[in-house]
């Protein structure tokens, strides 16, 4: 196998890819499938930073629509992400992959207060971090918590994994005619309102020059392929 391109990564899941095809949960099989491929990245010697959403258990600012306030709703969303944390520290535990996973709250009876330095030193060591909790402040997405530690952690890359190909005009599972980017800078991104991150995700990548990766999480060892170079899914950086 080649070397891999990036030595370091911040990969970010959302929740609803722990779903597989349920409807809501963790769906055993896919977060196996997903714990196998992260464990195939650490055997190449790739560090690798984690960040899981809480869509699958529950979202706060859909709770808050619906008349929670929605700060308690945001507090809410970060334990749902502490939750799918612990399933794929499980996982890949499983598979004899070293894991910390390191809250933004404190939840000192199952994972560890986020600490840059120690985190920095886990990833050294080979295991991997989960970062759970988002940034540990209600109206920030777990989007933007990805960008904050993939940005503490000295990321080479961030990857971010959905469930379409790359960053589209529209919503091409709704729009046929969607335009398909394989290459944009953040400014376009957020000048066109793209759907990749929220603005202040996408604002923290472009102000410290982090690429962003867009790729489909569902497409088998995709992730592999990116860290070894191949272009898959759409690039989004400073500039061109």
């Amino acid at each position: 196998m080649s070397a891999p391109k990036y030595t370091r990564i911040l990969l970010k899941l959302s929740g609803e890819a722990l779903m597989g095809e349920q409807g809501s949960g963790i769906d055993p099989q896919t977060i196996k499938r997903l714990a196998h491929e992260i464990n195939d990245l650490c055997q190449i010697g790739v560090q690798v930073g984690l960040v899981i959403g809480g869509g699958n258990i529950i979202r706060g600012s859909e709770k808050a629509s619906e008349g929670l306030d929605r700060v308690t709703g945001d507090y809410m969303g970060m334990l749902a992400t502490v939750l799918n944390a612990l399933a794929m520290q499980d996982a890949l535990e499983k598979l004899g992959q070293p894991v910390r996973v390191m809250s933004a709250l404190k939840i000192n009876q199952v994972c560890e207060d986020y600490i840059r330095r120690r985190a920095v030193r886990h990833l050294e060591k080979g295991r991997v971090v989960i970062f759970a909790a988002g940034t540990g402040n209600p109206f920030f997405t777990t989007d933007s918590a990805a960008s904050l530690r993939a940005i503490e952690i000295n990321a080479e890359l961030l990857i971010k994994a959905t469930k379409v190909e790359g960053v589209y005009s529209a919503d091409p599972l709704k729009d046929s005619n969607a335009r398909f980017y394989s290459r944009l800078t953040y400014d376009e991104a957020l000048d066109q309102r793209l759907n990749v991150m929220d603005a202040t995700a996408l604002v923290l990548c472009r102000d410290h020059n982090m690429p962003l990766r867009v790729m489909n999480v569902f497409d088998p060892g995709a992730v592999m392929r990116v860290v070894l170079g191949e272009d898959i899914g759409s690039l989004i950086e400073t500039g061109r």
